[in-house]
């Protein structure tokens, strides 16, 4: 098998992934690893912004609060304290770098509002900050003499030997074979898994590959089972999904119905402003009693161009579907988004295996709990890439070259086309949206393990017989996922945040992290 070595690998692109590699990039050798395109990420696709306190009204203490509300009584404390004190800190590190964000005519930053926050505090870019921030640190990383990039390049496995992190496996496109990449450090960094849903609202490369590879390697999980929904998705059947930002609510614009009356007063004091499990859960309510295939999103009484200002991507969306925001509401679902649960961290980004590392929507730092607040995503892959780039720099001068014993690794595969992926992939996705979805119970989770299983055991088979390829290997990372996803979901016999039970609607009084492993499948629970 061929080799390479450096001195830290970093899995991912997105955020977290090149913003932890340009920092480390000063005092290491740093080996890029992207299954697309550098900048090819859920990142790319962060309308919202960047949650952080610059308005002289706004405290701190309220983002913290506003976080630990949005969490629903699981956040880790001291981890969103963090989270909020080094905000404002990494918004002007992001603006050293280029990162253009939008300005008021005084020159302060332009603040949006989202939902569960209590004051104006979104740093943007228009509604494409993601993409703003990505591509200003793609520039950094390629022009960086520190930094190689290997695009098209896929992460087989992790390679973990006496409990230590050495380096992964990666599928090399070119001439079709593995490649050893060692490494002294290695930052797991490869994004979330909204591609295990039929509907979401993640790129195709969202395939849980992160989850499953730590999984795979032996690092504790953390509550899995924990997936938010965004309520705003732009309902055009057989149309790429595309997402319709919480800003939008928080520039003023009101959920409807077709008939143009409200509903969100009679669920939350916060109207369209509630948080998204409860707008999601809402709005699929009133779908149903309704028996409508969505709701809609006013801005009607709104100033057109004012909106187009602020929302230039989403209104030129809807002026493609043939929707006049002046005159027509916006027909909006929801769908799966962001990962709350992941690799279990701590504050330096540290996994439960030594020397590898985790970021970004990958990781389960204790940030968002049971539900993500806006605009936290974007700043806790900065928050938390920085932390472990302290900890790189501290730890890598003492560390030895890394030495691995001898792989078995699968056979290559000599194709990628592969029909059975396909419709196996397909299958899966309706199967967690219907069995392990927005709203669950006992018997839906019973019957999704089941079928999740049979599925896991036909993939190897496939695997173990014809070889691995990109595409098989995706499909066992989403079962992996899927499985983690629906027995947390199955050990959280309470309704919280994002994850609602019929068969168990209540709270348990005490919050609880859920805690697995390859070694304990099951779970152990302790206190938040």
């Amino acid at each position: 098998m061929k080799t390479a070595d450096t001195d830290i690998l970093v899995l991912g692109s997105g955020i977290a992934g090149l913003f932890y590699a340009i920092k480390c990039s000063a005092f290491a050798k740093v080996t890029v690893v992207t299954k697309g395109h550098i900048g090819e990420s859920n990142t790319m696709y962060a309308q919202g912004g960047i949650a952080a306190v610059f308005d002289a009204t706004d405290t701190v203490a309220e983002h913290f609060n506003d976080t630990l509300t949005a969490g629903d009584g699981l956040c880790d404390r001291p981890t969103v304290q963090l989270l909020v004190n080094e905000a404002k800190q990494c918004v002007l590190e992001l603006e050293k770098l280029h990162v253009d964000f939008n300005k008021t005519q005084t020159g302060q930053f332009d603040l949006h509002r989202e939902g569960g926050h209590s004051h104006h505090r979104v740093v943007h870019h228009t509604d494409a900050t993601g993409r703003e921030v990505e591509n200003a640190l793609v520039k950094i990383a390629r022009s960086t003499p520190n930094i190689s990039i290997l695009e098209n390049h896929f992460a087989l496995d992790l390679l973990v030997e006496d409990g230590i992190c050495k380096g992964a496996i990666v599928l090399e496109p070119v001439h079709n074979r593995a490649l050893l990449v060692k490494a002294k450090l290695t930052m797991l960094a490869t994004g979330g898994s909204g591609q295990v849903y039929a509907h979401n609202t993640n790129p195709a490369i969202a395939t849980g590959d992160g989850f499953a590879m730590a999984f795979r390697a032996g690092a504790q999980m953390m509550n899995m089972e924990f997936v938010q929904f965004h309520p705003t998705v732009l309902y055009a059947p057989g149309k790429e999904t595309f997402l319709i930002s919480e800003a939008v609510r928080g520039f003023g614009a009101e959920l409807k119905h077709k008939d143009g009356t409200t509903f969100m007063e009679h669920y939350h004091p916060l109207k369209s402003l509630a948080p998204r499990d409860i707008v999601s859960r809402t709005i699929l309510h009133e779908m149903a009693i309704t028996n409508q295939p969505c709701v809609y999103l006013d801005l009607r009484p709104f100033d057109k161009q004012e909106a187009e200002k602020h929302f230039p991507n989403i209104c030129k969306r809807c002026a493609d579907e043939g929707l006049d925001i002046s005159k027509d509401m916006i027909p909006v679902v929801p769908a799966a988004h962001y990962m709350c649960g992941g690799v279990k961290t701590d504050l330096k980004a540290r996994t439960s295996i030594s020397h590898l590392y985790c970021c970004g929507e990958t990781s389960c730092t204790g940030v968002h709990g049971a539900n993500r607040l806006a605009s936290n995503s974007l700043l806790e892959g900065l928050v938390f890439a920085k932390q472990a780039s302290e900890e790189a720099h501290l730890l890598l001068s003492n560390l030895p070259d890394v030495e691995s014993g001898a792989l078995n690794i699968f056979s290559i595969a000599a194709t990628d086309s592969d029909v059975t992926v396909w419709k196996n992939k397909t299958a899966l996705q309706q199967i967690m949206w219907d069995d392990t979805g927005i709203i669950r119970n006992e018997i839906q989770l019973e019957i999704c393990i089941d079928k999740l299983g049979h599925m896991k055991e036909e993939t190897e088979r496939l695997i173990n017989k014809s070889g691995v390829n990109k595409e098989r290997m995706e499909l066992l990372n989403l079962i992996e996922t899927s499985l983690l996803i629906t027995r947390c979901a199955m050990i959280r016999t309470e309704s919280r945040g994002c994850h609602f039970r019929t068969d168990y609607p209540e709270k348990e009084p005490v919050a609880t992290d859920t805690l697995i492993d390859k070694w304990n499948y099951e779970y152990k629970a302790i206190t938040a």
